[in-house]
């Protein structure tokens, strides 16, 4: 943290964020749900030839959607109608930690790692409640489609929306689209979530 800090203080005496400064409202009006995995921290922004403030990017474990009120829905409904985003992109990646986990193996390591101490009781309450935001996905691709086709029957998504789904080679950063959706109507049930 030391080393963090110490860099910041240079970055901030010197000027370099001046060279970053833009707009709070993206100027490409995109928004991009990808994964959180660290290589893609400036290899995505590179492969699509993004700038500083050309996108708003929200990151998670797999680009997934968990709920149609969870936190990636709250920022893309900010997005949308707080920050004049009209096009939304969905990149999944290559060889990504989420594929084929499951809710039994975090709980193995979960125990592995807090053990069954004084609280373990309480913990399974609370993974019992958050066990569908634990699972993954077997295909990136198929995830990918997912996560678009259910952006696109969320109710408080406008139908004038882009939204679009590709995947990243974590490797070479090479983009595959995967699906487009423009203007349909179709709506999430009440309740429904993307897995």
């Amino acid at each position: 943290m030391e080393d963090l800090l110490s860099y910041n203080q240079k970055f901030v005496e010197e000027k370099r964020y001046e060279s970053y400064q833009a707009e709070k409202y993206p100027a490409k009006k995109l928004a991009i749900l990808t994964c959180m995995d660290a290589r893609l921290t400036t290899m995505l922004p590179a492969a699509l030839g993004l700038s500083n403030g050309d996108a708003i990017i929200i990151k998670n474990a797999g680009a997934l959607v968990h709920g149609e009120t969870g936190g990636e829905m709250h920022s893309l409904l900010v997005a949308i109608y707080e920050l004049g985003v009209t096009r939304v992109l969905v990149v999944g990646h290559t060889d990504c930690g989420v594929q084929g986990m499951t809710p039994e193996h975090i709980r193995r390591d979960m125990e592995k790692r807090i053990g069954k101490g004084q609280n373990w009781e309480e913990a399974q309450q609370l993974l019992n409640r958050m066990e569908n935001a634990l699972y993954g996905f077997q295909q990136v691709e198929q995830s990918v489609e997912d996560t678009v086709a259910f952006l696109r029957r969320h109710p408080f998504i406008p139908g004038d929306i882009e939204l679009y789904g590709m995947v990243i080679d974590s490797v070479t950063g090479k983009l595959t689209p995967v699906c487009e959706e423009k203007g349909q109507e179709k709506r999430v049930q009440e309740g429904e979530s993307v897995r």
